[in-house]
């Protein structure tokens, strides 16, 4: 699904114009990343969890040349399913 996708069902799904559901998507994406840059994790009970964790600094393999280079620590998000999503996937 891609974000103009996503938008339209939103818009459909909440009674929202498409302009509406597009500033809504955009509040959420901002809010999450603004919560994760502070180290805040951001929990919706029932699908999921965001959370911020920081990478060590160590070694990578370019897979084209096979090269060993030396990657530097950085900052990533993770997602960790909630039992409300998982449930739904599966049953």
């Amino acid at each position: 699904m891609t974000k103009a996708e996503l938008i339209a069902a939103m818009a459909d799904g909440a009674g929202l114009s498409k302009e509406q559901a597009k500033k809504a998507l955009d509040a959420f994406t901002d809010s999450v990343t603004a919560s994760l840059k502070k180290g805040d994790d951001v929990r919706l009970v029932g699908f999921g969890t965001f959370a911020a964790v920081t990478r060590k600094a160590g070694m990578a393999r370019n897979p084209r040349t096979g090269e060993t280079v030396q990657r530097a620590a950085s900052k990533t998000a993770r997602f960790r399913v909630g039992e409300g999503l998982k449930t739904a996937l599966n049953g």
